[in-house]
């Protein structure tokens, strides 16, 4: 089940721009930003609380990953939101996403949390059947435009 050497590693100045380089297909572009732009945008909302890290098979980074972690004030104010999760063109369709939100819902579970949200923006190419595959739920609220999804994560 899944694919061999998934892991998260910390973003380092070893491997940043690697890590930068990654890229959506054109058409996904409009639902996630680039590696960049997160990392910029983490830079610029620390009382998001953002935790991030590259997703790495083997030794090869294939994609990013972002959370706003309880953050202590906001719309999402002390819940895990799934900002960002980005798989490069290249290595789609291959069950790397799913891996990687594995091991973050462990991360998350393992900090005392009963779910994890995330929001994306409707539309040709939305992000919603890989989602829904997973469990995750429409909450009923709009975010910025967003519709936000909740996965119950059940205590183990």
């Amino acid at each position: 089940m899944g694919s061999p050497g998934v892991h998260l590693r910390e973003i380092t100045d070893d491997n940043r721009d690697a890590v930068r380089a990654l890229r959506v297909r054109k058409d996904q572009k409009q639902f996630v930003a680039s590696v960049s732009k997160s990392l910029k945008e983490a830079a610029k909302t620390p009382e998001a609380n953002p935790w991030y890290r590259a997703v790495y098979r083997g030794d090869e980074p294939v994609g990013f990953v972002m959370l706003s972690w309880r953050p202590p004030t906001g719309p999402f104010k002390g819940r895990h939101f799934l900002w960002r999760l980005l798989i490069d063109k290249r290595y789609q369709r291959r069950g790397i996403g799913q891996e990687a939100l594995a091991q973050v819902i462990d991360l998350v579970r393992a900090d005392g949390a009963t779910e994890l949200l995330t929001s994306y923006s409707p539309g040709d190419g939305e992000p919603w059947p890989f989602y829904q595959k997973l469990g995750f739920e429409p909450t009923g609220e709009i975010d910025d435009g967003e519709i936000v999804l909740r996965l119950a994560l059940p205590a183990e």
